[in-house]
């Protein structure tokens, strides 16, 4: 839907974009792992993901209404802000479209009535040496302002070896003739909102159900450079054996995860 639509009221569509980040590495000792452990939630702690939500709300549109953040013992952090819409004085359909937001270097802004969230889960598993920190994301707004726009932002702003994004419109809305509308744009896959960057650089599969407004795109980092996922050492200090090995798990950690089932 090209034009924008005249509505009878407000806007009652609710629309929900919720992403699964995922950083993998290969950390060989305890101490290794510890320090990657320490590494991201001092990178990815409650007070840089604040300020990132908050970008997040400036690109969709709307203002803070509150912040509650919390960093957590030993590991990992969460942040949740509630948003309401500003009232614009002449509509602005580059705020109000849900066409692709810009990059992290040319935020700029105003948000909806909802909320945005996001938590951390970094983890480690001492028998394979593989760790893989987790974030959640959710951007859920109402009105005339779409959280796709943060789509290319957030991808972005962290480092994605695999990222999964569901994105999901509910309940109706009315035009000024009375007909219900289920959905207000259009939109064939979470793909057409992706930067050309993006979808150069990951391999992506779409599981979507049409009639009930719901997509679900999953994304695998296609470039592998094993030194990208070695923490505390790096490939020239490893026997070619032990490149090859660490490799295979990797790969088979990022498959697993992109796939949702374990390899036997």
């Amino acid at each position: 839907m090209s034009d924008q639509l005249r509505l009878h009221g407000f806007n009652n569509l609710t629309s929900s974009l919720s992403f699964n980040i995922y950083d993998i590495c290969y950390a060989q000792t305890e101490e290794q792992r510890t320090a990657y452990i320490d590494y991201i939630d001092e990178l990815y702690n409650a007070e840089r993901l604040t300020q990132i939500l908050k970008d997040v709300t400036n690109i969709i549109g709307a203002h803070v209404l509150n912040i509650a953040r919390q960093d957590y013992e030993p590991h990992g952090a969460s942040v949740t802000i509630l948003i309401a819409e500003h009232e614009l004085e002449e509509q602005d359909v580059s705020q109000t479209a849900p066409g692709p937001g810009p990059l992290p270097e040319t935020v700029v802004g105003h948000l909806d009535k909802s909320h945005v969230t996001v938590h951390t889960y970094p983890e480690s598993h001492p028998d394979n040496g593989i760790s893989t920190f987790r974030l959640d994301i959710d951007v859920s707004t109402c009105g005339m302002i779409s959280p796709l726009k943060a789509l290319n932002y957030l991808i972005h702003s962290f480092d994605s070896d695999i990222v999964t994004m569901d994105y999901r419109v509910r309940g109706f809305t009315r035009d000024v003739d009375g007909k219900k509308l289920f959905i207000d744009h259009d939109i064939t896959s979470i793909q057409d909102y992706l930067a050309e960057d993006t979808k150069r650089a990951y391999q992506m599969v779409d599981v979507n159900v049409y009639q009930e407004n719901m997509f679900h795109t999953k994304m695998l980092l296609k470039d592998f450079e094993l030194d990208n996922y070695l923490f505390g050492t790096s490939r020239r200090e490893l026997t070619f054996e032990e490149a090859t090995n660490i490799e295979g798990r990797l790969r088979r950690e990022m498959l697993e995860i992109f796939y949702s089932r374990n390899f036997d």
